[in-house]
């Protein structure tokens, strides 16, 4: 069978599943039965499709580097949204939304301080970077009299998904030799929000006071990223999963550091305050990545 006939049997058979789904919408007799529909038709499979074991001796050549999605571009926003998660349907939820909760449950337990996984947290560790606690005057009255402090007089501030600006990605290019080709494998994440103990502070720099909130292995959490439904801005009646977005690399970014001989420093460590030419070096980066492959078929 010629390869026109493999790749018009695969057409029929997406369109199949595709059309499938929208009819079990249509057809729902009460609205479980459209949530029950929409939910079955999102995975093909119940894992995420597994990474090929990749020996040390086939890399031929690799570049770890780090990179930051800004969540205020519009192919960034199905990493950003939804942050109401009131009027919809507990299926969808923000990225942030998925990581948290499954922290909590303790879904996901590889959970680090930094990008280079050193040293590990769990949730009750993170509740003095997720959550500020503070008393009003009004409450620091009381406790000085030796009183209680009434519940009115102490403030809660939690990160939610609506505070969350940027993620970090930590991942590695390599040309595996054995495929003779350039390829990507994502290694960590971590949701960035402005500092917690300063985040309704209006004389603090917002640029000044973006911080990582925590880092996750992202092999160890594939399976709960696979469950997670993601709105897809090129077809909205088919839905994919956090995890087929991101090894995708459906979203912008922009490389903001690279392993080097100078401790992996920053761009921003060496070209300071333009961000025109930070922006500049980053995609001098990228294209010296591209460039890689080619370099390699060169004689």
């Amino acid at each position: 069978m010629g390869k026109n006939s493999w790749f018009l049997i695969t057409a029929t058979f997406l369109c199949a599943q595709s059309l499938f789904a929208q009819q079990n919408v249509l057809n729902a007799k009460t609205p479980q039965d459209m949530r029950e529909s929409a939910s079955a038709s999102v995975m093909i499979s119940d894992k995420p499709i597994s990474y090929a074991y990749v020996d040390e001796r086939d890399i031929l050549w690799s570049k770890t580097v780090w990179e930051v999605i800004d969540l205020d571009e519009r192919i960034n926003f199905p990493l950003y949204y939804p942050v109401d998660t009131v009027s919809l349907d507990v299926s969808r939820r923000s990225l942030y939304d998925v990581l948290v909760k499954n922290i909590k449950s303790g879904n996901i337990k590889d959970v680090y301080v930094d990008s280079y996984f050193s040293e590990k947290r769990d949730f009750k560790d993170l509740k003095a970077t997720l959550q500020k606690v503070d008393t009003t005057d009004m409450g620091i009255q009381a406790l000085n009299a030796g009183e209680a402090v009434p519940e009115e007089y102490i403030t809660r501030r939690e990160i939610t998904s609506a505070d969350i600006e940027q993620y970090l990605i930590k991942g590695m290019w390599y040309f595996d030799k054995r495929l003779g080709e350039l390829k990507y494998r994502l290694i960590g994440l971590a949701p960035v929000a402005p500092d917690v103990n300063f985040i309704d502070d209006d004389s603090v720099d917002p640029e000044e006071n973006k911080v990582p909130l925590f880092w996750v292995w992202y092999p160890s959490v594939r399976d709960v990223l696979h469950k997670a439904q993601v709105f897809n801005q090129s077809n909205p009646s088919n839905f994919i999963s956090f995890d087929m977005l991101l090894n995708a690399r459906r979203f912008n970014s922009m490389i903001y550091r690279e392993d080097n001989e100078f401790g992996d420093r920053e761009i921003k460590d060496y070209i300071v305050k333009n961000a025109l030419f930070q922006l500049i070096e980053s995609n001098r980066i990228k294209e010296a990545i591209r460039d890689k492959e080619q370099d390699m078929w060169s004689y």
